[in-house]
């Protein structure tokens, strides 16, 4: 009785890398992140899949591109340097707290003009005349 042909088994030993071809991550540019997510909108049903593995990304890719653009525009999918965020000085506190209390001021100041439109139209209907401050 013959025996049966030997199948050679792969080798389960993991060879680890010389550390200079280690494998880097993968980097989009703005361009890129564009071109796919015009790409994946177009996608028919079932297309999507072969998207993703053709360009070698993962749906998460796409959910936070999207996410990235609808927060900020195309702008947002502009790559950002990694690590911390350079420290505020206090002249840029300064003028984080001056905006915000621009911006507050602007809202009250919004809010009192749409007031007075509201009094002097109640005046007009009430017929009662109110005298006209001139504009200095």
């Amino acid at each position: 009785m013959p025996k049966p042909a030997s199948k050679k088994r792969p080798a389960t030993e993991v060879v680890a890398e010389p550390e200079n071809d280690r494998r880097r991550r993968r980097r989009f540019s703005a361009e890129d992140k564009r071109r796919i997510l015009a790409e994946a909108d177009a996608c028919e049903r079932g297309e999507l899949a072969s998207l993703l593995r053709r360009e070698g990304i993962y749906s998460s890719h796409l959910t936070q591109w999207r996410a990235a653009r609808e927060a900020e525009g195309l702008s947002g999918l502009e790559p950002r340097k990694a690590g911390r965020k350079p420290r505020r000085d206090d002249k840029d506190r300064a003028i984080e707290r001056l905006e915000r209390e621009k911006a507050k001021l602007e809202r009250e100041l919004k809010v009192a003009r749409s007031l007075i439109e509201l009094q002097i139209k109640a005046h007009e209907i009430l017929g009662v005349a109110l005298p006209r401050v001139e504009d200095k």
